[in-house]
């Protein structure tokens, strides 16, 4: 499961949503290489003011060699991190794809009802632009970071509230993101619908389909993909999904790709990876994985830094040989920030530079797995 951000303030139950909606860019800490200043206008280190070569003058930059197999290889940001000079320094030369960590929630974005606050977004997406990368669009509705407004709405008020937030939200960063997750996690590993969604709860399956068509009439150029973890294997959930995909590309539904989170234990990527992958880009969609990182007992052994080194390469690789595979996205660039030590107990370390922005092993398996592939898309 992705990283949530703290709760905001709930505000009062909606009576009805009545009138024309009030979007508010707000002025948020802004920050670059220089650090953080307030305002809405972040400073962002530019390609030629960041080293070439953050971890060592030998290394290679996973973009470059990203884009010579036909893959984006990303990062999942936080723009307050871009006051570290390192980080800032890796994100800039290191990846050509960015997915906010968190600032694109519903819990950010509309944390009051009707009253939307896109400058963190917007942030991102200007460094984004300011340093050559695409943006992936990371979440338009998901059961977890909402704020509590949204949680006490009746059937009527919330579907009017989803597709008000969708379009919203969709329609303000139109043509500067990529793709959307339009929705996260909506099956249990069971492959049932999640029972603790409010969305389930209260509108049954038909959200997904809802949100769906909503994102397409804000956007008809972007991507519209679904999201979820513990896919990367064919099993319950996967099938459930995978039905659910081949539905919607039966009836005219919009959805053009599915994300693979890859939130994997070290030891944990599945031998069947590359066949489900395959099966879901038959379907007619894209596929990516999304929020890549592989956890491992901490401290960290010398062989659990080989076998985490194999993992990254086997998904990294799994990618590269399926035609329809866009690319992939780490949660994260330094283990420093990893979201995994506050939800996993004893574990941790879980991405390819560690917390003093030493390049792993992982580094080196990935530079290998993307100098090994053949560019099948362009």
């Amino acid at each position: 499961m992705a990283p949530i951000l703290p709760a905001t303030t709930p505000s009062a139950p909606r009576r009805a949503r009545v009138g024309a909606r009030v979007v508010l860019v707000a002025g948020v800490a802004a920050c670059g290489l220089v650090g953080c200043t307030a305002g809405p206008t972040t400073s962002v280190p530019s390609e030629t003011a960041a080293s070439a070569s953050p971890g060592g003058a030998d290394e290679q930059s996973l973009a470059a060699l990203g884009k010579a197999a036909g893959r984006d290889v990303g990062f999942a940001i936080d723009p307050v991190r871009l006051g570290d000079q390192e980080y800032a320094r890796i994100a800039a030369t290191q990846y050509d794809l960015v997915a906010a960590e968190n600032v694109m929630k519903w819990e950010t974005t509309e944390p009051d009802d009707g009253r939307f606050e896109f400058g963190p977004g917007d942030d991102v997406v200007r460094y984004a632009e300011a340093t050559d990368k695409k943006v992936y669009g990371h979440n338009l509705v998901w059961h977890e970071a909402l704020p509590a407004w949204v949680k006490s709405l009746d059937e009527d008020a919330l579907r009017t509230a989803m597709e008000d937030h969708v379009r919203t939200q969709a329609a303000h960063w139109r043509g500067r993101v990529i793709a959307w997750d339009v929705v996260n996690e909506a099956f249990d590993d069971d492959g049932s619908r999640r029972g603790d969604s409010v969305f389930q709860q209260v509108l049954g399956d038909g959200y997904v389909e809802d949100a769906f068509r909503t994102a397409r009439a804000a956007d008809p150029d972007v991507d519209l993909c679904y999201n979820d973890y513990n896919l990367e294997w064919i099993g319950p959930k996967s099938d459930a999904v995978y039905a659910m995909v081949a539905d919607f590309r039966a009836r005219g539904v919009p959805i053009d790709c599915v994300g693979f989170q890859g939130h994997l234990p070290v030891g944990g990527v599945p031998g069947d990876l590359v066949e489900n992958l395959e099966r879901f880009a038959a379907l007619g969609v894209d596929v990516r994985i999304t929020e890549l990182d592989v956890r491992v007992p901490t401290p960290a052994s010398d062989g659990d830094l080989r076998r985490q080194a194999d993992d990254f390469g086997a998904v990294f690789s799994a990618c590269l040989e399926v035609e329809r595979c866009r690319g992939v996205t780490t949660w994260g660039i330094t283990d420093r920030y990893s979201w995994v030590p506050s939800v996993f107990p004893d574990e941790g370390a879980p991405l390819i530079w560690d917390a003093a922005y030493r390049p792993k092993p992982a580094f080196d398996a990935v530079v290998e797995a993307l100098g090994a592939g053949r560019p099948t898309r362009q």
